[in-house]
């Protein structure tokens, strides 16, 4: 049988499509201004040798070891932390759902904190560990977040789901807290810079470790884009319809957490990017989950280019953390979601 498609849902599957293309190619203008933006100037010539093995050492050094794994850990953290969000608005049908608002960025960043502390050094190992350390974390936080805020008489509701978030968001800032006085003044200054949500890992064994967990989960995610269509429906519908709601709630749910987890373990405590980015692929695209998820990856990572170009400007020489960039832009506009909702 041919599923007829109106006029009205192709118009709209054209301009999201359209959306989409305008927020790929932003991407590739911003990717472009961050090669060429830092205190060691690099003009677009210098870039295009560098890139074809035309350069000179002290700009393969910029270029490939310092600017390049930074960009490029910008946008997978960016998608992740996005397609998080989004994915846990979702499933819980909460606008003001976020990885970092609900404690799951708290909990993966309290693990990474407990592994720096105790193994300070940069082989290999735990840099490919962190992120599967910081998974357990985030995992545990999401499990007690989601076994206080479930009921059985009115299921996991927005409100109870926020409330237990921050909650729970708040104990374990103040176990990390305690943890940052118990530790060496070298050491405190690394977790002050992490806290503050620094891109740290900024060499290409942190893109490789990050790697592996954004190529694996996004496609997942994107797979399940029918399956969150029908849980935004609610529980009543979705079971009406057929929908094993706890079961696909619960494969979702570790999707958010292994993507908000393992971006928090190279990136540090970034916030907001979760909330801002469904938010602003939503009015681009709507809310159909086929667009909103891939417009969700793609305006997280323009959102982070953007903040990591603008943490390196802004105050020359220094820099600034990319989180600080963020939570300037996404504080704000926390609020003004927390105004309009009911």
């Amino acid at each position: 049988m041919k599923v007829q498609i109106s006029p009205g849902e192709q118009q709209r599957a054209t301009r999201s499509v359209r959306a989409l293309t305008i927020l790929g190619l932003l991407i590739v203008v911003v990717f472009i201004i961050c090669m060429n933006t830092g205190y060691s100037k690099l003009t677009p010539i210098d870039v295009i040798k560098t890139l074809v093995g035309l350069g000179t050492e002290k700009q393969e050094l910029i270029l490939f070891s310092f600017r390049l794994p930074r960009i490029v850990i910008a946008m997978l953290v960016g998608a992740g932390l996005a397609v998080s969000g989004c994915i846990l608005q979702g499933i819980s049908r909460n606008a003001l759902a976020d990885p970092g608002i609900l404690g799951i960025n708290a909990g993966a960043g309290l693990v990474v904190m407990l592994v720096v502390a105790f193994f300070p050094s940069t082989s290999a190992a735990p840099v490919f560990m962190l992120p599967v350390l910081a998974l357990i974390g985030a995992s545990l936080t999401a499990l007690l977040i989601y076994v206080l805020a479930y009921s059985k008489r009115d299921g996991l509701t927005p409100t109870r789901l926020l409330l237990t978030g921050i909650g729970v968001a708040a104990g374990i800032s103040a176990a990390m807290i305690v943890l940052t006085l118990r530790i060496s003044p070298e050491k405190y200054q690394f977790v002050a810079t992490w806290l503050a949500g620094s891109i740290w890992g900024s060499n290409w064994k942190f893109v490789l470790a990050l790697l592996p967990w954004i190529v694996v989960l996004l496609p997942y995610a994107f797979t399940k884009a029918r399956v969150l269509n029908v849980l935004n429906l609610g529980e009543q519908t979705a079971s009406g319809l057929g929908a094993p709601v706890e079961p696909e709630r619960l494969k979702l749910l570790a999707v958010a957490v292994g993507l908000a987890a393992s971006s928090v373990a190279v990136s540090g405590g970034i916030g907001f990017v979760g909330l801002i980015g469904p938010h602003l692929a939503r009015r681009l695209v709507g809310p159909k989950h086929q667009f909103l998820l891939p417009a969700s990856a793609l305006t997280g990572s323009l959102l982070m280019l953007v903040a990591e170009v603008t943490s390196r400007v802004i105050l020359q020489p220094q820099e600034i953390p990319v989180g600080v960039v963020v939570a300037v832009i996404g504080a704000p506009y926390f609020l003004y979601l927390l105004s309009r909702s009911k």
